[in-house]
């Protein structure tokens, strides 16, 4: 018998399943507050459960599916974890510290297929989609890290924008999302909760369809098609022209302020030019958006980016908010560890490559 997390069910959906299994619903209460309020590591430690129904669980459900391969600590208080899954795949997670909280981004898939050129997620195809199982599975590990510290630290924000593209893997996207906020598991706020794409317009629509009041964020990284494909293959197939069509859509069902992410690439994207073509783009709706400036983390396989000069970050930052669009810059954390996203995976791979020779 194929065996799955138990983490992967939402609370409705494992209701359903013990009473298929001759149990009563309200077990479904029991396990959940042994999984996500007193997070115990087996079934054998929920104690108010009968034998059968923990016999059941363990005969069908893993605990964990996850190994911790490495963590790297940044001086900053970033925490970077490399897991292995069952199958031998590897993925990263990240725990970062703000002044609001702690916040986790999460990997949706092993490998990615959007292929933007910059980035190091990227480097090898998808080879599979994560289930919700093991997307939340993450978030427990990494609250399972901080209940060790005795400080009382939990998990107040989830960011998905880890390895792969979260909306090309949307059915275990969302049953995560439901997982996490709901209030009798972790109880994460939707509004910390943020799912980044990379501009697939098709889901687009239906995550606004779906009503859930999770923020939304867009890999824009350029304000026109030219700039935007030689960089980002994933608009030959969704062109800004489609990728706005869609944004208008969300806008009109939600009326939720929208996130674009923007990389700063040195003499790519980062002249005066492309920030007033980008407030172009978003002033209609302006008072709807926000632009995320992120200056680049240089990774060794992509020697033709560089990051962009503090003073043409500037400029691009005061064109946008000259022209009325709310702007800002993150500046990255774990800048003195492997900081790009799948970074720290990239080298571990090439580490295990470089062993088989």
């Amino acid at each position: 018998m194929s065996k799955t997390s138990i983490y992967g069910l939402t609370f409705s959906e494992l209701q359903a399943w013990l009473v298929e299994h001759g149990q009563l619903r309200f077990r479904a209460q029991q396990v959940w507050d042994w999984l996500y309020k007193k997070r115990v590591d087996s079934f054998t430690g929920m104690k108010n459960l009968n034998k059968d129904c923990v016999e059941l669980l363990e005969t069908h459900f893993h605990m964990t599916t996850l190994e911790q391969e490495i963590r790297q600590e940044s001086s900053d208080g970033t925490n970077k974890f490399l897991f292995k899954l069952a199958d031998g795949n590897i993925i990263e997670t990240v725990l970062m510290r703000f002044h609001y909280g702690l916040s986790v981004c999460v990997t949706t898939q092993v490998g990615c297929n959007i292929g933007c050129s910059f980035c190091a997620s990227g480097l090898l195809t998808k080879s599979r989609d994560l289930t919700a199982g093991e997307i939340v599975e993450q978030i427990m590990h990494v609250q399972k890290f901080l209940d060790e510290k005795g400080k009382g630290e939990r998990v107040s924000h989830i960011v998905v924008m880890g390895i792969g593209e979260p909306f090309d893997n949307f059915d275990h996207l969302m049953n995560f999302l439901y997982i996490m906020n709901d209030s009798q598991g972790l109880n994460i706020g939707a509004r910390h909760i943020t799912v980044s794409t990379s501009g697939l317009a098709h889901k687009i629509y239906e995550f606004a369809d779906k009503d859930i009041q999770v923020n939304l964020a867009i890999s824009l990284h350029a304000p026109n098609n030219e700039l935007r494909t030689s960089i980002m293959k994933i608009n030959r197939a969704f062109s800004i022209e489609k990728l706005m069509e869609s944004v208008k859509y969300y806008l009109d069902k939600t009326n939720r302020r929208i996130t674009y992410e923007y990389i700063l690439l040195q003499d790519v994207n980062d002249h005066k030019q492309e920030a007033e073509q980008l407030a172009n783009l978003l002033y209609n709706h302006r008072h709807l958006a926000y632009v995320n400036l992120i200056p680049y983390n240089t990774v060794d396989e992509h020697i033709q980016y560089q990051r962009s000069t503090k003073e043409s970050i500037q400029k691009f930052y005061e064109t946008l908010k000259g022209r009325g669009i709310n702007c800002g810059v993150r500046w990255e954390q774990g800048a003195d560890i492997d900081a790009a996203c799948g970074q720290l995976r990239s080298k571990q791979l090439k580490k295990q490559q470089a062993a088989k020779k």
